[in-house]
């Protein structure tokens, strides 16, 4: 609505304003109008009154003196003159009734006259089929003394009608009205336009914070004016110029610190003095998923009990708590810390680090240490014990020592193996293994492969094939691959029983170079299959050692395909054999 708004209120305010003032200013003309016509009318009939009493006392000749007092007259002024109480005469008047003497004479104000006391006063003579209309109502009468002879005291008074002096007031009033509400109008109109000029530009500054509002702080105000409001436009320009130099600043500063969030390898976790997530960034978000997949979230928590205790430890003692949690088979630290605003705390922040990885080395750590020294404790027993038995002559035949001398060297070839896969593999995690690539035939290539154990698969009755698809060169580290085929095709023989059949499938394609070693044995149960290539781990614990391998062929051939850039996956099922998969791809010749 209008008088809401600025224009409406200063519009409003002006109106007011002058009104107040030009009704102020009417009461106060009228008043003084009213009185001023008074006071002039009691002049005259005082003037005229004593002109007349004067003429009356000059001249002796009664007609004389009255036609000239009578000429002295206006139609609206009558005269009664007294020579006594009992001789009086009126002015004549065609016209115009008069008031009759008993008026004068039974009045006590007026009675005063004819003790030599000049009277002004005002009357009220309201009696019907007396005088006319123009007589009724208020009279204004003066009386002066007449001293016609020293015997005979008289007087002379004038009365007119205060009905013409209200008729001149009424008029001035009218006018009076007209002129005030001429001004009132005029005040509305130039109100109404100064006002508007006013706030035009207050209305282009209030779209324009709106506009502001909204991001668009490029707007600007035009100067219109080279005034306060000129001044205060130009501010305003400048005030948006700042505000977006400001704001960028802030997005910027606010995107940088985002990005460092999120790209935080530790999730960071903000919480509000009630404990609510301010922030969080992705690995935050991913302990807070695996936490809700398992534990679920039936207390409607957004955080887990465990860590809600620690905040709120941490925020009473203002200080520093840590926690080590484990979900969905994944291990969390968290170290949450009081978060202060100046000198009082206002939450706290969470650093949530993911140990997976690093329990699981330290895991491996504790069981390669394990794992070494079983192996290795066997054969030192059995070198200890069978060396012995040739010191203290226990064999005493030559076949017997020469028996002893056997299982040693065994052993000792063994321990051989176990000491160069263990080098190999360490060289290979550190990442000092280097590749010799050259093109090689890949079916010449698979072709020795399968001649290097044609022997020992006729031994145990195994048919082993190849099965080629494409043809070509392909490079690749050759030494290296033949490891990974020979550990690949022992393995499969190891655990192929007899008439078994083991196929090597062989396809050379514009990708890369894939490879599946297929096996009829007895298979790798379900829950081996994903420790199959760490290290000394072994499917079969209960088997007996003979061509047993080290544990540590699968973790070296893993190591040599990825060298590569490659991958190896297995399957298996139990009673059905047993299928590796390996794919090395093409590199730029």
């Amino acid at each position: 609505m209008i008088w809401k708004s600025v224009v409406g209120k200063l519009w409003l305010t002006i109106l007011l304003l002058v009104s107040f003032v030009l009704f102020v200013l009417t009461i106060l003309l009228l008043e003084f109008f009213e009185n001023y016509h008074v006071k002039e009318a009691e002049k005259e009939l005082t003037k005229d009154a004593n002109r007349i009493a004067l003429i009356l006392e000059q001249h002796t000749d009664n007609e004389q003196f009255k036609s000239i007092a009578w000429e002295l007259m206006d139609e609206s002024t009558r005269v009664v003159i007294f020579s006594n109480k009992d001789d009086y005469s009126h002015s004549p008047s065609e016209n115009l009734s008069h008031l009759p003497a008993s008026f004068f004479l039974e009045d006590p104000q007026l009675s005063l006259v004819f003790e030599d006391q000049p009277i002004v006063t005002k009357k009220t003579y309201l009696q019907d089929n007396v005088v006319d209309d123009a007589m009724q109502g208020e009279i204004m009468v003066v009386g002066i003394p007449l001293h016609i002879e020293e015997d005979m005291d008289g007087a002379v008074f004038i009365y007119q009608s205060l009905l013409a002096i209200k008729e001149t007031t009424k008029q001035t009033t009218k006018l009076i009205l007209l002129a005030a509400g001429f001004a009132i109008f005029l005040t509305t109109i130039f109100a109404f336009f100064l006002s508007t000029r006013i706030t035009a530009p207050l209305r282009k500054m209030r779209e324009a914070a709106f506009e502001v509002a909204r991001g668009k702080f490029d707007t600007k105000l035009p100067m219109v004016t080279h005034d306060e409001i000129g001044e205060l436009a130009i501010a305003f320009n400048q005030m948006g110029r700042q505000l977006k130099f400001n704001i960028n600043a802030l997005n910027q500063e606010k995107e940088h610190l985002a990005n460092i969030l999120s790209s935080m390898a530790d999730g960071v976790i903000t919480l509000n003095r009630d404990g609510t997530i301010l922030v969080s960034n992705p690995p935050a978000e991913r302990f807070l998923q695996a936490w809700y997949y398992q534990e679920g979230n039936t207390k409607d928590e957004n955080i887990p009990g465990e860590v809600r205790e620690m905040f709120q430890r941490a925020v009473s003692v203002e200080k520093e708590q840590a926690i080590e949690l484990t979900y969905q088979g994944r291990t969390w630290v968290i170290v949450m810390s009081p978060l202060y605003s100046q000198t009082h705390i206002r939450g706290a922040v969470a650093v949530i680090r993911d140990m997976t990885e690093e329990r699981r080395l330290d895991k491996l750590r504790k069981d390669f240490i394990a794992n070494v020294s079983h192996e290795l404790r066997t054969p030192i027993s059995m070198l200890q014990g069978y060396s012995e038995a040739i010191v203290d002559d226990i064999a005493e035949t030559p076949e017997e020592k020469k028996e002893l001398a056997s299982v040693i060297y065994d052993e000792s070839l063994r321990m051989g193996r176990l000491v160069n896969d263990l080098l190999d593999l360490a060289r290979m995690e550190a990442g000092h293994i280097s590749l010799n690539y050259e093109n090689a035939d890949i079916p010449v290539f698979i072709e020795k492969i399968i001649r290097k154990f044609q022997g020992l698969a006729k031994e145990k009755n195994v048919l082993l094939s190849y099965k080629m698809t494409g043809q070509g060169m392909f490079k690749l580290d050759v030494d290296k691959m033949e490891q990974v085929l020979t550990n690949l095709v022992d393995n499969a023989l190891r655990h192929t029983g007899n008439g078994g059949e083991i196929i090597i499938y062989v396809r050379l394609t514009e990708l890369g170079l894939k490879m599946d070693v297929q096996d009829s044995g007895h298979g790798i149960p379900e829950e081996d299959l994903p420790f199959v290539f760490e290290r000394f781990y072994k499917a079969d614990k209960a088997r007996t050692r003979g061509r047993a391998g080290t544990g540590l062929g699968l973790a070296i051939v893993k190591n040599i395909v990825e060298t590569h850039h490659g991958n190896i996956s297995v399957h298996s099922k139990i009673n059905e054999g047993t299928t590796f998969s390996l794919f090395i791809p093409r590199i730029s010749q």
